[in-house]
């Protein structure tokens, strides 16, 4: 038998598999993520599940370790509450990626079975082991069951000649592999590679090249482990490990001889990991950032190869580097060898350990029309951001961070490249509108809010700060107010809003301002407002007016009652029932800016 049959037949009552043969097999170790780990306890728990060994079982926080999304932090949360009643044991926000932490910590070893609501848990192919990312349900039956079902994939055997140039590492080893194979030609299945210059692989770069498995369309990529690297592996995690290779006479569906000699330093161009060119082709395309880190890429190697680049160098201006080390443990080796400090003194934005961008949960997105050179394994459109991202080695990285386009170190200018001027253009042409009026006598039905201290989080929330379009903005509006969640669903184009004192305290965020306007707010009135929302109100030509508490009395005011306001004379009428009073009137530059249609108008 080959590995991969070696390894299922190993975890199932069977004395032997073949490709195509669908088995049950136990799982050694058997995790969720931060994303999708919600959607797995609610999978066990709607069902009335059990777990069925908590031992055996983990979550690992890696795809926002700073919480920072209020989803996440949410669902981490919901987590954290089942695995405390489980017993399940958590690697937390501060842990680092989950599938490095589990070769690291010894929760899978050599020739064992793992899962994972990770695509890339077949990382475990690294130490000869067999990883499979699974979906929410698929995890939630092996939390209970301690099995899961498989098809014995086939197996192919590439075979490694020549002698590895020296400046190709284990990215480039993958990405020209990508570029003979590319993204469907090892379309499920199990790939074992051999040769001499197989065997020199550390343990970091067999997981660089296990971890873009996916992105070659393979099940799996598996090493056989060295007497070294289970050596190593036993120094981490205090374990015995026994060693599992396949039978000299193992069956192979496809068996390939491929020429390392011939490997250059590549990049794959945006778009797909697959679309992959010599470097050289690509030289001198300028960039905007930078980033090192992610499954592939964030082990100790990495960021020493990184930090021996960017030693007594500096990024080129305008261009941010980000780098974020895969797990805690790799964070604080690099701060005790001084990496970090070479990487600040660099100009680098150094994170706290976990995917980083390619999960979009932490640092590493980018921005329309943002060129970005990327250790990630992946550059699909969206994936990394909305800009476009070239996927390279830690070395051409961190050069082409500090030459400012892409290069390798071999190939640094004297002087860094700037950017060129071109000319910012807006995302639509200012259209030239007709100076009209602006009406100073509204009527509308009144929302009277009698609360104080409404502030700018209670009117719009800071996770929805990233909206720059005000048509999208007055969805949100009230959303965090307590009674109110459904105000923007409810409220109609001429309504008005009365309340009561420091309305608009807190930040200094105009969305609490245009949310209102997006929604056809006429006006509102209060006793006072925030210092910063008042001025935000009136530079934006939002009507806001003030009056005294006793003229809700005084006019017999109800909520849903519809009311008239006078901007100028400062006239306020219950048309319910005719009765009226008098608030305080804009002044003459609220009413110039008003006029002006705002105060850039």
């Amino acid at each position: 038998m080959n590995l991969i049959e070696k390894i299922i037949t190993n975890h199932s009552p069977y004395e032997s598999v073949k490709p195509g043969d669908i088995v049950d097999i136990e799982i050694d170790a058997r995790v969720a993520r931060d994303f999708g780990g919600a959607n797995v306890v609610k999978n066990i728990i709607n069902n009335g599940l059990k777990i069925d060994d908590p031992a055996k079982t983990f979550f690992t926080f890696d795809c926002n370790p700073g919480g920072s999304d209020q989803k996440y932090a949410a669902n981490q949360q919901f987590c954290r509450l089942y695995a405390r009643e489980n017993d399940i044991e958590i690697y937390d926000i501060n842990s680092g990626i989950g599938t490095h932490l589990a070769i690291d910590k010894g929760l899978i070893l050599p020739g064992g079975t793992f899962v994972s609501t990770d695509s890339h848990a077949n990382i475990m192919g690294a130490i000869g082991a067999f990883g499979q990312g699974m979906g929410d349900q698929d995890i939630a039956a092996a939390w209970a069951k301690g099995s899961s079902w498989f098809k014995v994939p086939k197996s192919v055997k590439i075979n490694i000649e020549g002698k590895r140039p020296e400046n190709i590492s284990a990215k480039d080893f993958v990405l020209n592999m990508l570029s003979i194979f590319g993204a469907n030609k090892l379309l499920g299945c199990s790939v074992e590679f051999y040769g001499e210059e197989v065997d020199k692989l550390t343990l970091d770069e067999r997981i660089t090249i296990s971890s873009m498995a996916t992105e070659m369309g393979a099940i799996i990529i598996l090493f056989t482990p060295t007497e070294k690297i289970i050596n190593q592996l036993k120094e981490k995690t205090g374990k015995e490990i026994s060693l599992i290779k396949a039978d000299d006479d193992a069956v192979y569906e496809k068996e390939f001889k491929i020429d390392i000699s011939k490997f250059v330093p590549m990049v794959a161009k945006p778009g797909h990991p697959h679309d992959d060119t010599d470097l050289n082709n690509v030289k001198k395309t300028k960039i905007d950032s930078a980033f090192i880190g992610s499954c592939t890429n964030g082990r100790m190697e990495d960021l020493r190869i990184a930090a021996g680049i960017l030693k007594d160098k500096k990024v080129a201006p305008g261009v941010v580097l980000k780098i974020v080390p895969s797990t805690d443990v790799i964070w604080q080796q690099a701060l005790n060898e001084g990496l970090i400090k070479i990487f600040k003194d660099a100009g680098a934005l150094v994170s706290n350990a976990g995917c980083a961008g390619c999960a979009a949960g932490q640092v590493g997105q980018n921005g329309p029309d943002e060129i970005t050179v990327s250790t990630g394994n992946r550059n699909f459109p969206g994936k990394q951001g909305k800009g476009e991202v070239y996927l390279a080695s830690p070395a051409t990285v961190a050069a082409s961070a500090v030459a400012g386009y892409l290069t390798n170190e071999n190939d640094l200018p004297e002087t860094p490249a700037v950017f060129v001027k071109k000319g910012l253009k807006a995302e639509s042409e200012k259209i030239e509108k007709p100076i009209s009026e602006k009406k100073t006598l509204v009527e509308g039905k009144v929302w009277l809010i009698q609360k104080d201290d409404i502030d700018t989080d209670m009117i719009f929330h800071n996770r929805y700060l990233t909206i720059t379009d005000i048509n999208e903005m007055g969805q949100y509006a009230f959303d965090n107010l307590e009674g109110y969640e459904n105000f923007a669903k409810q409220a109609k184009s001429g309504d008005i809003i009365m309340t009561s004192k420091n309305f608009g305290a807190g930040s200094s965020r105009q969305q609490a301002v245009d949310c209102f306007k997006a929604l056809g707010i006429q006006c509102i009135l209060a006793e006072s407002y925030g210092a910063i929302y008042e001025r935000n109100a009136i530079n934006a030509a939002f009507p806001i007016l003030t009056y005294q508490p006793e003229i809700i009395e005084e006019i017999n005011l109800n909520d849903g009652d519809k009311i008239r306001i006078d901007f100028v004379n400062g006239d306020i009428i219950n048309l319910e029932n005719n009765k009226t009073s008098k608030i305080n009137k804009f002044y003459d530059v609220q009413l110039s800016i008003y006029q002006n249609n705002g105060l850039l108008g």
